[in-house]
């Protein structure tokens, strides 16, 4: 017999009754081969001394067992596995397991498997992040506060059952009125698809847009998780190069005469990596050639609302008069990362069939998040928050500038950036960014390692160093830290 006494561990503490318990132990058994179809359970009475527990407690373990379909009884023998379930090989321990399983239980594609997952900055650390809002200067309560009123009203429980994909529609209608009154942006609510993030926006954007083989221009330095989105519809990456004054047109327009293009990538504010913004020259030229040779412009404009040097460019979609431009923001970029609200406008039939591509990624949103957002916009919070925001951001860029500027003269080479959350920085090349990183973190610093930033084309010894979220007293600390590091 098996030794039942040490395979049944029984916690009397535990809400679970403790013939589910036993029950659960019995199934483990008969799933992992310990015990096989055909095979007697103990008796009643010999388990219950066995492992201490009343009589019945055990003849309910059983009958649960032969509800399930796990077990039978026979009459005048006693309680057998089921003779009919398939012979299971019996599990070998970890050790052997680890020895002998070189390769995955089925057959599958794995096209991730050098891929790097994200940091987790929900942890209390000290972070010189990649360029994210300070989430503290959020007016989350107020969003809660409206979120909490809209889900006690009667009609707020008609926001929990499904909704239209495309997202609320008072968040529509708000986001619409927004784009019209501070970018000249003029869509129609139907035109409107509310995301989660921008991201979403890119993915949907490339699932419609590329085919295996298409070509999509982006710039050589490029918004790494963009790249990788594209290279997964089996497209190939055009690389357009990027100076200070944004993505070359003209570069693009002589390798037009010879090959064809379905889509342009472009970060016309604040481009990823290196914070450059797109002239207005250059912007007509891309929409002069997207005219001319049928492509699309996927404009992530993903943190629009945030710059500082002089007012912002119009997007291209405001002065496209073709319906070329696939437009992307994001209020996860602005306001609180977590929070994965985005928007996506661009043709009618475009936006139609997003929707609908949408639909078999993720059916819709949190329904009462969109329209708690859509107060905010309509009392006018919102429109307070980026006021504040952007001056405050004003001052952290101009103070972390001053850091950079004493403290890492020789060893950081910057431009103080016209808008966005970060500065791109250049290290001297005697620099390891990868054991920086990793010594910074020993001393209680996080900084990411530079690996993200580069491709194929693009391998500058740099780094995204975002000011937004670091208080005055925590900006002074994280540059110290860096400073005894470096040094």
């Amino acid at each position: 017999m098996l030794p039942y006494k040490s395979l049944i561990q029984i916690d009397r503490a535990s809400s679970i009754p403790l013939y589910i318990q036993i029950c659960n132990y019995f199934i483990s058994l008969i799933t992992d081969g310990t015990l096989q179809p055909s095979e007697m359970l103990p008796s009643t009475r010999n388990l219950a001394l066995l492992i201490g527990v009343d009589r019945n407690t055990i003849k309910l373990a059983y009958e649960e067992l032969i509800s399930q379909g796990w077990t039978e009884s026979v009459e005048r023998k006693g309680v057998y596995v089921l003779s009919s379930l398939p012979v299971l090989t019996q599990k070998k321990t970890d050790h052997v397991k680890n020895k002998e399983i070189k390769h995955d239980a089925f057959i599958w594609t794995n096209k991730f498997s050098h891929s790097i997952l994200s940091k987790n900055f929900q942890k209390p650390q000290l972070a010189i992040d990649d360029g994210f809002p300070d989430v503290r200067l959020a007016p989350i309560d107020e969003l809660m506060r409206e979120y909490r009123s809209i889900s006690r009203k009667f009609y707020g429980r008609n926001f929990l059952k499904y909704g239209n994909a495309k997202g609320s529609e008072h968040l529509r209608e708000s986001l619409c009125k927004y784009l019209s009154t501070t970018r000249g942006l003029n869509v129609e609510v139907d035109d409107m698809l509310i995301t989660k993030g921008s991201q979403m926006g890119i993915y949907l954007s490339a699932q419609l847009l590329l085919e295996q083989g298409d070509l999509i221009a982006v710039g050589v330095s490029n918004y790494s998780t963009a790249d990788e989105i594209f290279k997964q519809t089996g497209a190939k990456l055009l690389r357009i190069p990027v100076d200070e004054y944004g993505m070359d047109p003209d570069y693009l327009e002589q390798i037009l005469k010879k090959k064809k293009i379905k889509a342009v990538y472009l970060v016309p504010h604040h481009h990823s990596p290196t914070t450059v913004t797109l002239s207005m020259e250059r912007r007509l030229k891309f929409l002069k050639l997207a005219k001319e040779n049928k492509f699309a412009i996927i404009e992530d404009d993903y943190d629009f609302d945030f710059h500082y040097t002089n007012k912002p460019f119009l997007p291209l979609a405001s002065i496209d008069h073709n319906e070329n431009v696939i437009y992307l923001g994001s209020i996860t970029k602005t306001f609180a990362p977590a929070l994965r609200i985005g928007f996506m406008t661009g043709p009618s039939n475009f936006i139609h069939s997003a929707t609908a591509l949408r639909e078999l990624i993720d059916r819709q949103g949190d329904t009462i998040l969109e329209e708690a957002f859509a107060l905010l916009f309509n009392q006018g919070e919102m429109n307070r928050y980026y006021r504040k925001a952007l001056k405050i951001y004003k001052q952290r860029r101009d103070m972390f500038c001053e850091l950079l500027k004493i403290h890492f003269s020789n060893e950081i080479e910057f431009k103080v950036p016209e808008g966005g959350l970060a500065v791109w920085s250049v290290f001297d090349h005697n620099i390891d960014l990868i054991k920086l990183a990793e010594n910074t973190l020993k001393k209680g610093l996080y900084i990411d390692n530079g690996l993200f930033y580069k491709n194929e084309l693009f391998s500058t010894n740099g780094l995204r160093l975002g000011f937004a979220s670091l208080d005055e007293k925590e900006m002074s600390e994280a540059v110290s830290i860096l400073k005894k590091t470096i040094r």
